[in-house]
């Protein structure tokens, strides 16, 4: 039976960030719509606050599901038997299959209860949203073709924790969403994106010999480098375009030296478990860059 530490460690706390980040720059993005001219003349925009942490419960439940739910897959599937990085609970041998898919669906469960909220508090469309959220959680290494065997993982995590999480706090928040709101999203997207796209290139040796086909499976080692700089790029694009809402909007330039220092040992042709710390410092610099810019907002 594992350990409460490895249960701990399977759950993947690293990836934590992918899920606090676009709640915490929602409320940003929020906060400002409320605050704006153009927000006041469209009825009274206000911010619905105590939303707020029950969007960020749906968000954590999401992502360590999905993280026990890939560790199921991987693991009955053989794909971990080789794996460079973190523990894998099936894979080792430190949980058995079934309790693994167990806390899965917990997690699920969790998130579906607390989405019930939001759904039945703002819009009964969002139970659509979230049924699609979860099945896309499942569906990423489980199934009969998973599609993260196929190279999509990573428009996944963009729509997921990017556009959607993003776009759908700032919804449940203030019944609506702007072009902020939409420019954060591709933010945060791009760089949960990132966080996948190192962890890809740190497991393409693993992943060719097993089959699964990740897009850094696809595009090769050099060219899934190229694309980890360029997903780190936009946010700070996307921290300038938003000038036009507020020149705060330049706080999240103080990540751009810890996006630096996520993409040096990728730049440095680093692999294996010398890839940890891109995963890792991408995830900070995510996070870093989200209280930041919600900050700037909450500012301007």
């Amino acid at each position: 039976m594992a350990t409460a530490t490895q249960w701990i460690e399977g759950a993947r706390p690293r990836t934590l960030p992918n899920a606090i980040a676009p709640v915490v720059v929602a409320i940003g993005a929020a906060a400002a719509m409320a605050d704006t001219g153009a927000a006041a003349a469209m009825a009274d925009t206000t911010v619905t606050w105590w939303k707020a942490p029950v969007a960020l419960l749906v968000s954590l439940a999401l992502i360590v599901g999905v993280n026990y739910s890939n560790d199921y897959s991987d693991g009955i599937r053989g794909t971990d038997d080789e794996r460079v990085g973190p523990l894998r609970l099936v894979g080792s041998g430190a949980a058995s299959p079934g309790s693994v898919r167990t806390a899965a669906v917990v997690c699920f469960a969790i998130a579906a209860v607390a989405g019930l909220v939001l759904a039945v508090t703002t819009a009964w469309w969002l139970v659509v949203v979230g049924a699609v959220c979860i099945a896309g959680a499942w569906f990423y290494t489980g199934g009969t073709k998973p599609y993260g065997y196929s190279g999509f993982g990573e428009i996944a995590v963009f729509v997921f924790f990017g556009l959607v999480a993003v776009c759908g706090t700032q919804f449940v928040l203030t019944d609506r969403v702007d072009l902020t709101g939409l420019a954060c999203a591709i933010a945060v997207g791009s760089f949960s994106s990132a966080v996948l796209v190192a962890n890809n290139i740190r497991d393409i040796p693993s992943d060719t010999e097993s089959g699964k086909i990740t897009l850094a499976v696809r595009l090769g080692d050099p060219r899934s480098r190229g694309l980890h700089a360029a997903l780190l790029a936009v946010p700070f694009v996307v921290s300038v375009a938003l000038v036009l809402q507020t020149p705060w909007s330049l706080l999240g330039l103080v990540a751009f030296p810890l996006a630096w220092k996520a993409n040096a040992p990728v730049r440095a042709r680093a692999h294996g478990l010398a890839l940890i710390p891109a995963l890792r410092d991408t995830g900070l610099a995510m996070l870093v860059w989200s209280v930041a810019t919600a900050v700037g907002l909450i500012l301007g």
